[in-house]
């Protein structure tokens, strides 16, 4: 078999692959965090970074779930409290102690510079460990997607931070 042959041959295989890869599903993969006891779900690819929680700066005139802005890795991020945003529970006072509480920073790409409060990390899921709870009448925000339960019968609520981002009462931050 000649250079070429091999060549042309490793390009057919890689061609192949590579169409694979495009038809084949890729399995869903969230960070499961904890806010107020409600397990919610965030897709990996809408997350950035994870933080512990230091100091935020109170901004005056804002809505109650909104905790100020914090720097992180040098760039101001407006902090939510998610369970105060999404009604779980009243919003945290400033100086509540907060021993497992993260700051989960939108990823960039998403055009928001915002990090959400979460009480707890939970970890990291795959769709392989979750099964697809069936749709329900519940009126839900557009920022909440599917529901999916795990092997020991919890409930995680899925939320898509692209559309957290976009919506409109997550970015009517004024009182």
């Amino acid at each position: 078999m000649s250079n070429r042959d091999a060549l042309r041959e490793l390009q057919s295989r890689l061609a192949e692959r590579l169409q694979l890869a495009r038809t084949e599903a890729r399995p869903m993969s969230w960070l499961a965090v904890e806010c107020a006891g409600t397990g919610l779900l965030v897709p990996l690819a809408g997350a950035g970074e994870i933080f512990a929680v230091g100091p935020v700066l109170p901004v005056p005139h804002t809505q109650p779930w909104f905790v100020g802005v914090a720097n992180l890795r040098g760039g101001l991020h407006g902090v939510v409290d998610l369970a105060a945003f999404l009604g779980l529970r009243p919003p945290h006072p400033p100086d509540a102690p907060r021993e497992q509480s993260r700051l989960l920073a939108l990823n960039a790409g998403l055009g928001s510079h915002s990090a959400l409060l979460v009480d707890r990390l939970a970890g990291l899921r795959s769709g392989d460990q979750l099964a697809a709870e069936a749709e329900d009448d519940a009126e839900r925000p557009p920022f909440a997607r599917g529901r999916w339960r795990d092997a020991e019968g919890r409930i995680w609520q899925e939320i898509d931070l692209a559309a957290l981002a976009r919506n409109e009462l997550f970015l009517a931050i004024a009182a």
